[in-house]
């Protein structure tokens, strides 16, 4: 699960809980379950945003570029290297988002290529190290990726 999912539901319990003991000290003729009810709905509206303010406060004071993620396309894969052998070979050269490799819908196996989401500067870096640079025996092929098209 998503920890900011879980974070989301802790706090909305707490401002459920909160106002089941204080509604009814404020108004007494309210019945616990609808004070109950009132806090998590209070919780459930107030929560992504507070939420997204934090993070938005902890995210402004990188750099502009580092919270930047981009998408690299990563070609002549092993077939037997797995997602956290690139992560880790990619972590060298950046901040790693995540690591998906493409398998044949049929058979499981590996394709041979995948994508690595990193952040804008070691995605850079990544470009200019690893394009043409050996990996487990195989030479890779390290561009930004295109925009996936939707068909109608």
């Amino acid at each position: 699960m998503n920890p900011s999912f879980i974070l989301n539901i802790f706090i909305t319990a707490i401002i459920a809980i909160v106002m089941y003991v204080i509604l009814p000290m404020i108004a007494p003729e309210m019945p616990n379950n609808l004070s109950a009810a009132l806090g998590v709905l209070l919780g459930g509206l107030l929560v992504p945003g507070l939420v997204r303010l934090s993070t938005s406060t902890n995210s402004s004071g990188e750099q502009g570029d580092s919270s930047t993620v981009s998408t690299l396309y990563v070609g002549n894969l092993p077939y037997r290297a797995d997602e956290e052998a690139v992560q880790a070979h990619f972590e060298q050269q950046g901040n790693v988002v995540s690591v998906r490799l493409m398998k044949d819908r049929r058979t499981g196996k590996r394709k041979g290529y995948g994508f690595v989401e990193m952040n804008a500067k070691g995605a850079a870096k990544a470009i200019k190290n690893l394009n043409d640079s050996t990996f487990q025996e195989r030479t890779l092929k390290v561009r930004l990726a295109k925009e996936k098209v939707e068909d109608e």
